[in-house]
């Protein structure tokens, strides 16, 4: 029997197979990642405002009783540290969005595991929480005052649901991202639910919990700058609202200068522990 072996039309014989391209010796490789890490990069961009803001005061664009120049608000923060009333309101604000961050942290992780694990947990812990979501925090305040009251109660309580979205939201997203692959292999070991949550569900949501750790850590004093404006007697807020009611244009800058410096110090402080606990991944900002 004779087999006969034909080649379509549309088909060069002698046209090379397609491989992976060759890269001549001596040749340059292409970077396409961001470049090499500077140390300090990221003072840059504060250096450039500050840098511009200064020029703009010093030629009189910026009338000082809208936006007072660098040097006054320095001056001024050195008076309040000398009365003490600066030292006195920054640590009633960071014990507020501290006790909020830790309670909508604890309250996050935990109904995100429960919504993440649990097939009947996500139908009920899931739905509220996306029914929720789309409420904004403001809307959402005065139940929180008729619920917990005008004092101390209210404020953390509002820190803490604020915190409580960014930190469920990406812990559950991390949770049911997990390759199925790794389930089944972890029932193959037949591995216990407390080994399952160690060694397969606690590392591949780590990524998703820091990242809505750094989100939450934001939100904190976001809404702390909201809470500190209702009824209260002290924090950095309580300062910049009494400042705002006498015109004093220059510690309520010093209030966002505060503000802007515990966000960012913060956020440093969450990257650090990220990179720290996650030492085994390279991503693109490596």
């Amino acid at each position: 029997m004779t087999i006969h072996l034909s080649v379509s039309a549309d088909v060069n014989p002698e046209a090379p197979t397609r491989g992976p391209v060759a890269v001549k010796p001596g040749a340059s490789r292409l970077q396409l990642g961001p470049g090499p890490i500077r140390r300090w990069g990221w003072v840059i961009g504060p250096a450039l405002l500050l840098f511009y803001w200064s020029v703009l005061s010093v030629f009189g664009y910026l009338d000082i009783r809208i936006l007072p120049a660098p040097w006054t608000a320095v001056s001024t923060a050195i008076e309040l540290i000398r009365e003490g009333r600066l030292q006195q309101n920054l640590a009633v604000s960071a014990g507020r969005a501290g006790a909020g961050l830790a309670f909508g942290v604890a309250a996050g992780t935990t109904l995100a595991l429960v919504s993440g694990l649990s097939r009947i947990g996500g139908y009920v812990v899931d739905g509220l929480v996306q029914l929720k979501r789309g409420i904004p925090i403001l809307a959402v305040i005065p139940f929180m005052v008729l619920w917990f009251g005008i004092g101390e109660g209210m404020k953390i309580a509002t820190i803490a649901l604020t915190v409580f979205f960014p930190i469920y939201l990406h812990t559950h997203s991390a949770l049911r991202a997990i390759d199925l692959r790794q389930v089944e292999l972890a029932e193959t070991l037949r591995l216990s639910r407390v080994q399952f949550i160690r060694h397969v569900v606690l590392p591949a949501t780590l990524p998703g919990f820091l990242t809505g750790l750094r989100f939450g850590v934001t939100s904190a004093w976001l809404a702390l700058v909201v809470v500190e404006q209702l009824n209260a007697s002290s924090g950095i807020g309580y300062m910049v609202t009494l400042a705002r009611d006498y015109a004093q244009s220059d510690v309520m800058l010093v209030g966002l200068v505060v503000y802007a410096l515990l966000g960012l110090s913060s956020d440093a402080a969450v990257r650090l522990l990220e990179k720290r606990a996650l030492v085994w991944r390279r991503t693109l900002s490596q």
